[in-house]
């Protein structure tokens, strides 16, 4: 049996590789459509997606008992995934995708940013260096 760590990281990769998925079909998907509609279309098929998935679950009956603070930082949350949307697939519609996906992937370094400041996760040498190559590796692609 896996443990949390080994799970986070195989939920993680296959995070990743749907991810990957993701910036080609939209690459194709926005070739000759607004990339606004094109979003909405994308959101109303994750909307039926997910809700269906917590339905067949049995997870609804949890809705109730989410606190004020917790609903809060998920709208929070739903804002700045719909803002990403919506300048990703703008940027991939009038960019290459092996351009704009690097730059978008910059969010890692602003989240081990975000994680110290906020989180108070520690800064280890790992990290640092983690991030560091990150942003080197950024740079190289975008170049």
């Amino acid at each position: 049996m896996l443990n949390d760590e080994s799970n986070s990281v195989f939920y993680a990769l296959l995070s990743a590789f749907f991810a990957a998925l993701t910036t080609i079909f939209a690459k194709i998907g926005v070739e000759a459509i607004n990339p606004n509609l094109a979003t909405a279309i994308r959101t109303l098929v994750i909307l039926v997606m997910v809700w269906s998935w917590v339905l067949v679950r049995g997870q609804f009956d949890t809705l109730l008992t989410i606190t004020p603070k917790t609903l809060l930082f998920l709208v929070f949350s739903g804002l700045s995934t719909g803002l990403s949307w919506l300048f990703y697939f703008r940027a991939l519609q009038v960019g290459k995708a092996s351009l704009v996906a690097p730059l978008d992937k910059l969010s890692l370094v602003l989240v081990l940013i975000f994680s110290l400041l906020f989180l108070k996760e520690p800064l280890t040498l790992k990290v640092f260096l983690g991030t560091g190559l990150i942003l080197i590796g950024t740079f190289v692609l975008i170049r």
